[in-house]
């Protein structure tokens, strides 16, 4: 199984260096007044790590609330 994990991270990776190769055209990023040009897969990796961040949060602050709250069966 340990192998079936390991192909799918390196297709994964594959598809990811693919996609960074192919979209090196700068685009134009502009939010409460601010603006910047950067390459469309830095955006997308960006947008991705925080995504990352905020859901890895978010499930860490319920996982704590239920265990606090005592719904996960005393643990």
């Amino acid at each position: 199984m340990r192998w079936f994990f390991l192909i799918i991270i390196v297709l994964f990776v594959a598809a990811t260096l693919l996609f960074a190769v192919q979209n090196l055209q700068a685009v134009t990023l502009s939010f409460l007044g601010f603006g910047a040009s950067v390459p469309l897969a830095v955006l997308v990796a960006l947008v991705y790590l925080l995504g990352m961040a905020t859901g890895g949060s978010l499930f860490a602050l319920l996982r704590q609330s239920l265990a606090k709250s005592g719904l996960r069966g005393g643990r």
